[in-house]
């Protein structure tokens, strides 16, 4: 995604000029050849004291350093000048921005400014220069894992496929294990005893679990029936409550049921705590007695009481039912909501165009022919161009010599293209080098974070015959939100009229199809009003 990068007050700074740095650069060329080397000096004045630390660094922007050279220290009068040179060149064509360098004085922190070098392509003469066929076409090593990991791509989800299919046909036809309800206690104590006996834990010599499911079933019936709680009591405080349950209701359970009771109950903590293991025929005898004592205590109980029990007991499970379909009808509810929430945020976001729009849609669209500013620049364009309140921006320095200034824009954070379209009159009729115009806007991006920014420059006119001058290349400009270095192409162009100025600045990701054609159709649209005079 590209940012909005407002460089219109910048611009201005190329009419009036900058302020005096304490840094000071040189620049022995301003256009060199392909490989020739030129020396950029920077210089600091101060006293005998001052500490200067300059960088020492590889490369300056997109300029290779081939040479550093050591800090020259020159005195005039009470005076000293500290003086850093560096040998820099460049092995591809076109206009590179030395980018503004941080020297160290004291303790603080100088910024250099900023100088452009345009580096020629060398011309050969095909008449002296001998000539030699052309070498045949040579195959290129496929150093390219994209088709790899294509293959790898497509072979995962065919098995992530086939694991679904799998899946699907394994448990489509799966018995789903109906809910047993029981009529009564009793009934589930008996059915769960002779289920524990299928499960063949004796067998597999887990004696540990078989007393445990045992002991918890004869729990769970004693706490639905008798109504004490069996599950957290320990094996006394269980005896003790069923003594007191049994005089208080009237069961008449005898003195030998609750030993035999007590007996298992301790045999049971043995085997679990102690790791004892009974032998067969014990185990087998605390089963038989078991189911004995459930048999016993449920016909100890009154009839009334058991009628009660049951009636309760029967609510309770049907309460549990209701329970689970709710919380079935809860989730399948909850992931309704949640499909109808996204496809709503989506229908929203998409109405609103808060996802921004992709570069072909731009294209593809509906596009508008408006003019913008004084004087007016016509323009097609996907969208309407915004207006933007710039006065607060441009300071009372500024204000006090610029007359008019519009500035219209299109684009933001979330789409891929950006347009700004600017002009301003001056109160006083002001000269205006285009491409010393076009550069210092170029830094201001520089200074609003863009990098290694490649210039090169041509005429441009209109169908009405105004010409103007046009800056295109590449740069590279870092998201402040993913700390990614996204690399753009730009396209500015400048027009100078009597008293004012006018351009048009226009960004996308370099490589974008759609992008490019976007571009070439605003430009081809361009009309300009001639200024009053």
């Amino acid at each position: 995604m590209l940012k909005k990068y407002y460089i219109v007050l910048f611009l201005l700074l190329a009419t009036f000029g900058f302020a005096q740095q304490p840094v000071q650069t040189i620049v022995d060329s301003a256009k060199i050849k392909i490989g020739s080397q030129f020396h950029l000096t920077l210089k600091v004045k101060g006293t005998k004291e001052t500490r200067v630390a300059f960088p020492d660094v590889k490369n300056i922007g997109q300029l290779e350093v081939l040479e550093s050279y050591p800090i020259d220290t020159v005195k005039k009068d009470a005076t000293f000048e500290f003086i850093k040179k560096y040998g820099l060149t460049q092995f591809d064509s076109g206009r590179y921005v030395i980018p503004r360098i941080p020297v160290l004085i004291g303790n603080k922190q100088f910024l250099s400014d900023s100088a452009v070098v345009e580096v020629n392509p060398v011309v050969v003469d095909t008449l002296k220069q001998k000539m030699y066929d052309i070498k045949p076409i040579m195959k290129p090593q496929d150093t390219s894992s994209d088709f790899w990991w294509f293959l790898l791509a497509l072979a995962v989800l065919a098995a992530l496929a086939f694991l679904g299919y799998w899946l699907y046909k394994k448990y489509k036809n799966r018995p789903v294990a109906e809910e047993v309800v029981y009529a009564t206690p009793i009934e589930k104590a008996t059915s769960l005893l002779q289920n524990l006996e299928k499960k063949s834990l004796l067998e597999q010599g887990d004696v540990k679990s078989y007393y445990s499911e045992m002991t918890d079933i004869t729990r769970t019936y004693i706490e639905e029936t008798v109504h004490i709680p069996a599950m957290e009591s320990t094996t006394d405080e269980l005896l003790e409550a069923m003594q007191k349950a049994s005089l208080k209701k009237k069961m008449g359970i005898r003195q030998e049921t609750m030993q035999t009771f007590e007996k298992i109950l301790k045999n049971a903590d043995l085997v679990k705590f102690a790791k004892s293991k009974p032998l067969d025929f014990e185990i087998a005898e605390d089963r038989k007695n078991i189911e004995s004592i459930i048999l016993t205590i449920d016909k100890a109980l009154p009839k009334e009481v058991e009628d009660e029990e049951s009636i309760a007991y029967a609510r309770h499970q049907e309460e549990l039912r209701l329970k689970k379909i709710r919380k079935r009808n809860q989730f399948i509810g909850l992931g309704l909501g949640c499909v109808l929430i996204f496809a709503g945020a989506y229908y929203f976001f998409d109405k609103y165009n808060l996802f921004g729009e992709s570069t072909q849609e731009m294209y593809e669209k509906d596009w508008i022919t408006s003019e913008y500013g004084n004087p007016g620049m016509i323009v097609a364009t996907p969208d309407v161009l915004k207006r933007k309140d710039v006065t607060k921006e441009i300071g009372k320095q500024m204000m006090a010599v610029v007359k008019e200034m519009q500035v219209f824009e299109y684009g933001g954070y979330f789409d891929d293209y950006y347009i700004m379209l600017s002009t301003l009159k001056y109160k006083q009729q002001t000269p205006i080098e285009l491409d010393k115009a076009l550069e210092a806007g170029l830094q201001a991006l520089e200074a609003k974070g863009a990098q290694d920014i490649i210039i090169k420059t041509e005429d441009f006119s209109t169908p009405e015959g105004l010409s103007g001058r046009k800056a295109y290349g590449t740069m590279n400009m870092i998201d402040k939100i993913t700390k990614r270095s996204i690399k753009v192409y730009y396209e500015f162009v400048m027009f100078s009229q009597e008293g004012g100025l006018q351009q048009i600045l226009l960004f996308h990701e370099e490589g974008d199809e759609y992008g490019s054609k976007i571009t070439a159709r605003i430009l081809e649209s361009l009309e300009l009003r001639k200024a009053a005079p």
